[in-house]
């Protein structure tokens, strides 16, 4: 009898942390198509990344594997939504995503401060990207752009990881129900 009680309350535990990680999934997914179609690129190709600051608080708030999660449903769906799936647009955020997620783990590692993974997340994002775009379209010559794109990722990482600051003191509650 004792190990039914503890069976369902895992699973209430379960099931919540699954509720926020779709929560959270498809918020990640919402800012992507919203800033995509009604957020001009700075410079006509540098986005901001808003959905990364919903990959930043679902690090803090549920773990490491529920940010992966994030970002992939985030790539995936994002893309399917947006008839981009398999097209390089994909394989380019693909790319970001892979790099900007590795740096987050390596962040969790180090328990760095939030906005100081997030700068370097935005960073290796953008190395991922022109990493990708270089092999898409046999250019050498992208690698000229990296600079830029780490100049305009400082200020947007320090952005994003300030917003991310500020929504996980927030969602404190969520947090310790999460934890449970």
């Amino acid at each position: 009898m004792g190990g039914r009680i503890f069976e369902s309350m895992s699973s209430l535990t379960d099931n919540r942390r699954l509720t926020y990680l779709a929560l959270l999934s498809a918020m990640a997914i919402a800012l992507n198509l919203l800033e995509t179609a009604m957020i001009p690129p700075l410079f006509g190709v540098f986005r901001i990344g808003l959905a990364n600051i919903i990959a930043l608080v679902a690090w803090k708030i549920l773990g490491v594997k529920e940010m992966v999660i994030v970002n992939v449903m985030r790539v995936v769906i994002g893309s399917l939504l947006s008839g981009t799936f398999l097209g390089s647009t994909f394989w380019i955020s693909s790319g970001g995503v892979v790099l900007s997620t590795c740096i987050l783990l390596l962040g969790n590692l180090l328990k760095s401060s939030v906005v100081f993974t997030s700068v370097c997340s935005a960073i290796a994002h953008s190395f991922g990207q022109v990493l990708v775009v270089m092999f898409f379209y046999k250019q050498i010559m992208m690698l000229s752009t990296l600079p830029y794109f780490i100049l305009l990722s400082v200020p947007v990482g320090i952005f994003t990881g300030y917003i991310a600051t500020v929504a996980i003191k927030r969602v404190k509650p969520l947090r310790k129900a999460s934890h449970e």
